[in-house]
């Protein structure tokens, strides 16, 4: 898109086209999640998006693509992705017994950190031998990937489905409202990275900030996802024992002072290093919130919830490039980028006032222990505190 339009403002428009189809499917396909074989929703999702890589790839070969179809072939996506996401997540609990969750959630972190670590640099040295090349390398792996999924077996079945009611269409967003730890953990997810995506503009800091060219584009996509493929490794044979609260806040602060740093460099080795940790710090906020998610929502509801989840992730990512473009073009590169890392800072220290169960949540395996009675004892009330 920014060789096509050299844009930033075109930027953040793809990232919007991509939130649009999550909005608005999202009180489907948490629905969709909880009442299908979640295995075969991802398979679906995982062909149509072979299907449109391989339309970009066709249409970048013939010289057909333009910025519009982009926007049409993101937007497809992220339709794609909105069913994707929710029932990827909410599958994980159904692999592997409860006390392993969080270690789960950090391994498949690892796993998208590794795809995200290759996928970049590949990508850029396939796209030397034309556009057609990395899209059909996409295409070619997402079917891959939905043979690989049609393989994946289930040890714990999900209970029973509810109907559908104009109730359970909301029961997601209601059951996150009503856990004030869950909604503290995904809604500081949302405001913190949407103001801190300085990802987005990475192609305008590699050309016109640091002086480098795609090789130097593709270092500098590189660098987060091998700070977060760490993280995670080393979260995933060390899960969190202690202060998992304290240490999720702390890592999305150091995600925003990663950020400032980052917009201020001028050395491509230093900014490297500084994308670097803030990959880490962003993984082990994933890891915390995702495990929190997972573990004290009911499997009958994983879906629906994941799905809330699945939007405010997506909220936090599309959104956030686009509020990086549009700010860049408005601001300029590098103050859109400080101004953003500030305001997920603040926005972490007011949602450290808010939240005070959420600061103050000392284990993730509490979560699984409270949900554990929550469901054994009918007479245990609603949990609100811990």
């Amino acid at each position: 898109m920014y060789a096509l339009t050299h844009s930033t403002f075109a930027l953040g428009m793809a990232g919007l086209a991509q939130f649009f189809p999550m909005l608005a499917l999202n009180l489907v396909v948490g629905q969709v999640a909880d009442r299908f074989n979640r295995r075969t929703v991802i398979g679906i999702c995982q062909v149509a998006e072979a299907v449109t890589a391989l339309a970009m790839a066709v249409g970048s070969w013939f010289g057909w693509l333009h910025p519009a179809g982009i926007y049409v072939g993101v937007a497809t996506m992220g339709a794609a992705r909105a069913f994707e996401s929710p029932s990827t997540q909410a599958l994980i609990p159904g692999l592997v017994e409860e006390d392993l969750v969080p270690s789960a959630i950090a391994w498949s972190t690892s796993a998208n950190q590794t795809a995200s670590i290759v996928g970049p640099a590949a990508g850029g040295l396939l796209y030397a031998m034309g556009a057609h090349v990395p899209y059909g390398g996409c295409a070619l792996l997402f079917a891959i990937a939905a043979l690989f999924s049609a393989s994946i077996h289930v040890r714990r079945a999900p209970n029973g489905r509810e109907p559908v009611t104009a109730g359970s269409l909301f029961s997601g967003i209601n059951y996150i409202r009503s856990q004030k730890d869950i909604l503290g953990a995904i809604s500081l997810d949302l405001f913190a990275v949407l103001l801190g995506g300085a990802t987005a503009l990475l192609p305008a800091y590699a050309k016109d900030i640091l002086h480098t060219g795609p090789w130097g584009l593709g270092l500098l996509r590189l660098a987060p996802a091998v700070g977060a493929l760490l993280a995670s490794i080393v979260l995933a044979h060390y899960p969190i024992q202690r202060r998992a609260g304290h240490k999720m806040f702390t890592a999305v602060i150091i995600f925003g002072l990663s950020t400032i740093a980052f917009a201020l460099s001028r050395s491509l080795t230093v900014s490297m290093c500084l994308l670097g940790i803030l990959g880490a710090a962003d993984v082990v906020s994933v890891v915390v919130r995702a495990s929190l998610v997972q573990l004290e929502t009911p499997d009958a509801m994983r879906g629906r919830v994941s799905a809330v989840n699945s939007l405010f992730i997506g909220s936090s990512n599309q959104l956030g490039e686009f509020e990086s473009g549009i700010t860049a073009s408005w601001f300029g590169v590098v103050p859109a980028t400080i101004i953003g890392g500030a305001g997920s800072i603040l926005v972490t220290l007011i949602w450290m006032k808010l939240f005070p169960e959420l600061r103050q949540l000392e284990s993730l395996n509490e979560a699984l222990v409270a949900e554990t009675v929550d469901q054994t004892s009918p007479d245990t009330p609603a949990r609100q505190t811990r």
